[in-house]
């Protein structure tokens, strides 16, 4: 059930259009990641949601209703920004407290959502602390936290966890995401970080120049980008030029630099002759010690531990090629030979 609609929305800051055309659906109770470089429109599009900015264009709708004219506070949003914009002097109870204050809500019923909500993200024994005295992860919650006690329609993200390290970060993304299932939130999360989104979201809608350039589940963008862009935004991805030398409804057999041949499974068909960009996943590349039919020759050139997994730079005269490689497997000599097979599901073929 669409939840919110922006129809044919498009944002001009002068003569600069940062959002063009956009037409983006919200189901109820799902959490959509906007995923984008800086630039790209993202939080111009969750500014136009809140009500701080106005769209140049276009209807926004929630719940069938248009709300361009309602005032941000009349719109039942909560937001969390990346800054945590807590008030320093009000203690993290009446930080909780102050949506409610402004909804004219009794004293009883504030001191009760206070308390469950504090509760809930376990910082109940906290109340009375100002947010300098708490770490980053704890202003989050405190953040999160007055984001939700109103009971909102729907919870804007805008970068929230972009200034936490690394741990503390994946430790906040796993109770987002708890909460959302929890509380059955409608979420709009914007955010930069590939891994972000692919952790936390039910579909993700990835931006490009104010344009969304693909919408789709976690594993639909990624195992099967639309585009050229959106393979090398999402994840990491071997994005090789080639030449077309024969397509139809068996498979397309490409013609890489350097002479290698590829087959790609049944897709698009493209003219032969015709300029195409390959998309293969690191971890898609098959390694042999053995020459096989199948498999491409190539040369190793560095071998880069990364913990869990071994990152190896192959070559075969012009081609580079970036694999991905079990430990358990071993390391193969660098400047020795990597035979390597791809199936014809793992490539994507885009127009150059």
């Amino acid at each position: 059930m669409t939840f919110i609609h922006f129809q044919d929305v498009s944002k001009s800051f002068g003569q600069t259009r940062v959002v063009e055309n956009l037409d983006l659906a919200v189901e109820k109770g799902e959490f959509l990641s906007l995923l984008g470089p800086s630039g790209s429109g993202k939080t111009t599009i969750l500014m136009m949601l809140a009500g701080f900015e106005n769209a140049s264009s276009g209807t926004i709708l929630m719940d069938g209703e248009r709300i361009e004219d309602l005032p941000p506070h009349k719109r039942g949003i909560g937001v969390v920004f990346q800054n945590y914009a807590l008030f320093p002097h009000m203690t993290i109870a009446e930080n909780v407290a102050f949506p409610l204050q402004m909804r004219g809500m009794s004293k009883a019923e504030i001191a009760t959502r206070v308390k469950t909500g504090l509760d809930r993200v376990r910082l109940g024994h906290l109340g009375d602390r100002r947010p300098d005295q708490l770490s980053g992860g704890q202003q989050q919650r405190v953040a999160l936290t007055r984001a939700l006690v109103f009971e909102p329609k729907v919870v804007l993200m805008d970068e929230p966890l972009g200034a936490l390290d690394k741990q503390l970060r994946e430790e906040m993304q796993l109770e987002i995401r708890e909460l959302h299932r929890r509380l059955g939130l409608t979420v709009v999360f914007v955010t930069h970080d590939q891994g972000e989104a692919l952790t936390m979201s039910n579909r993700i809608a990835i931006f490009d120049k104010g344009k969304i350039s693909q919408v789709g589940t976690a594993t639909e963008v990624y195992d099967h980008p639309q585009n050229a862009f959106v393979a090398q935004f999402i994840g990491e991805t071997n994005l090789l030029g080639a030449t077309v030398d024969a397509s139809d409804t068996e498979g397309t057999r490409l013609a890489l630099e350097g002479g290698t041949s590829l087959k790609a499974a049944p897709g698009p068909t493209f003219r032969p002759g015709t300029a195409v960009m390959v998309s293969v996943r690191p971890e898609r590349l098959h390694l042999h010690t053995d020459a096989r039919p199948d498999a491409i020759e190539t040369r190793v050139d560095d071998v880069v531990y990364q913990g869990d997994h071994l990152r190896l730079h192959l070559s075969r005269g012009p081609l580079r090629l970036i694999a991905r490689a079990e430990r358990r497997l071993g390391a193969p000599a660098v400047g020795g030979p990597a035979h390597v097979v791809i199936d014809p599901a793992d490539i994507a073929v885009f127009p150059a």
